[in-house]
């Protein structure tokens, strides 16, 4: 009975665990990877996929989703366990995101053509993901399903979105059977619609989630659901005295819908006495919001959500609610000088609608963006975060002079004492805890937490490792904590360093090209001299900062 680590091991996106067990062989997640975590690991699968019986998916998010055409592509043709609320999601989902896969392809392939560089092929397609669907089997809350005879699975309430899961696996083998529990992304208490996370009393090895792993939410707005309302009705209410817009990235499924009650409350308890124009220009997270609406009557509504419902009241729907699906309407928001609110995806600013609103919208100071939910390492919504003074976005710089804020507690993760609470609430403490899904720091630290102060076996596997369930697993040794300033500024470094060759040639030909280049050729140059000349302002700002500092 063997435990890999594909996956989301020390790092927070690409969740994926193969549990090889009863004769099985068993993907928990197949997900995609995101940021700075796909540029270091690549998307290329390291077993055969025809050879996977099952995968266990826990959710619908990308993150944990994503790479399942993929794999359908590469030859699985097994079953893919879920609940019914997670296979709608998904299918909205993965259609999408093979949409877009095929996007940046073609968009790759038109300028590989015009310099003669080889064509590439999407991860996968639209047919792809739809052949993925046909695999789909679906199940519920609480519902024992039998996988052969020596492997059974039930999928328990993980609170983290609608229809989100903690997976146990009961494999007998050799007259012993030996449960293993896949926490998935353990919610956070009290988020509107949806239960709080179901607490599993016991297990003989856990693989949990750490993405919050050393910090905690912050306190207000965290545990009543009118004051987030009143929170985030005090950042539009200054954004619109300014004459501005509230742009707020959103992920289509989950963020959105609870973004979308909240303005219903702050609408209906009448927060702000002006209408609130509000666009949903995102056409996945309408349809996501549709299949919320259809998942009434499943055990996945909180009590205030169903007592809504009761009455006939549609929880994400209000008169001042827009919903955006036509390109032009989309792009006639940025042209409208009203102010309003507009939603739209992605979460992570990675692509989609967003970045065309960040682009007309991030370099006007009586603007605000809101930020709803994890940004990870290497995305642009992280940087933006972080502080940058301006980003690229469609080959131009564009300068960060708006509000930047985030909406505290609209978190759909649990934080620290979320995750404590989570795996202290099995009677007896599992023989093995596996922590994944957080960076290097959150998860190793969170492992060396249980180790020491609970006196857990904890460790915090890395991406390759395999483990006996059968025999020991190691403590979790206290690590050096790696200074994420230090590290990204290194790595930066480093980057730059290995560039000053390409830097060299680039100058070079862009004085060859003075005075003979044909229009397409012009504009390139420009292009190149722009940003050679960003990156100088940006070393000299930060010598006069530094300077100013010393005084």
């Amino acid at each position: 009975m063997t435990l890999t680590f594909l996956g989301a091991a020390r790092f927070v996106t690409g969740s994926m665990y193969l549990l090889e067990a009863g004769g099985l062989k068993i993907l928990t997640d197949c997900g995609m990877l995101q940021g700075r975590d796909e540029k270091k690991t690549g998307n290329a699968f390291s077993f055969r996929p025809s050879e996977i019986d099952y995968v266990l998916l826990t959710h619908a998010h990308i993150d944990h989703s994503g790479r399942i055409p993929q794999l359908v592509k590469e030859g699985f043709t097994g079953t893919i366990l879920t609940t019914s609320a997670t296979a709608e999601l998904a299918e909205i989902m993965l259609l999408d995101s093979a949409s877009i896969q095929e996007s940046e392809a073609e968009w790759m392939n038109r300028k590989k053509q015009r310099s003669g560089g080889e064509a590439v092929e999407p991860l996968y397609t639209k047919e792809d993901a739809y052949n993925s669907l046909s695999l789909f089997s679906e199940t519920e809350y609480g519902q024992r399903c039998i996988l052969n005879s020596q492997v059974s699975v039930r999928f328990v309430d993980a609170g983290h979105l609608l229809g989100s899961s903690s997976v146990e696996v009961f494999v007998n083998e050799d007259g012993k059977e030996k449960k293993i529990v896949f926490s998935g992304d353990i919610g956070n208490l009290d988020q509107p619609i949806i239960n709080d996370p179901e607490y599993i009393q016991n297990a003989d090895v856990v693989v949990m989630e750490s993405t919050y792993g050393t910090r905690c939410h912050e306190v207000k707005a965290t545990d009543d659901i009118h004051e987030r309302a009143r929170h985030l009705a005090g950042i539009v209410d200054r954004t619109f005295r300014r004459g501005g817009k509230v742009i707020i990235p959103s992920f289509a499924v989950g963020r959105t819908q609870e973004l979308l009650y909240l303005f219903r409350i702050i609408i209906t308890e009448k927060y702000l006495d002006y209408p609130i124009p509000v666009y949903l220009d995102s056409p996945l997270s309408i349809k996501a919001t549709a299949v919320f609406r259809h998942a009434v009557g499943k055990n996945y509504f909180d009590d205030d959500a169903m007592e809504l419902i009761a009455k006939g009241i549609n929880p994400f729907d209000f008169d001042t609610l827009v919903k955006v699906r036509d390109t032009q309407e989309s792009i006639a928001l940025n042209t409208m000088k009203e102010s309003a609110v507009i939603i739209a995806s992605s979460g992570m600013c990675e692509g989609g609608r967003i970045r065309h609103h960040l682009k007309h919208n991030l370099y006007k100071k009586e603007n605000t963006i809101l930020f709803v939910g994890y940004q990870a390492e290497g995305t642009l919504g992280r940087s933006i975060v972080d502080g940058a003074r301006h980003v690229t976005l469609f080959s131009e710089q564009v300068e960060v002079k708006a509000e930047i804020t985030s909406l505290p507690g609209l978190s759909g993760h649990a934080d620290r004492n979320g995750l404590i609470k989570w795996i202290t609430s099995f009677r007896i403490p599992p023989e093995k805890i596996f922590v994944t899904h957080g960076d290097e720091n959150s998860a190793t630290a969170f492992a060396t937490m249980l180790t020491e102060q609970y006196g857990m076996k904890a460790y915090a596997p890395m991406l390759g490792e395999s483990f006996d369930l059968d025999g020991t697993i190691p403590y979790q040794e206290r690590q050096e904590h790696i200074d994420e300033n230090e590290r990204n500024l290194r790595e930066a470094r480093e980057l730059l360093a290995s560039n000053l060759d390409t830097l060299d040639e680039v100058i070079n030909r862009l004085y060859e090209a003075a005075g003979k280049a044909d229009a397409s050729d012009t504009k390139r140059c420009i292009r190149l001299s722009n940003a050679v000349r960003r990156l100088a302002s940006d070393l000299g700002d930060l010598a006069e900062k530094w300077k100013g500092d010393a005084q």
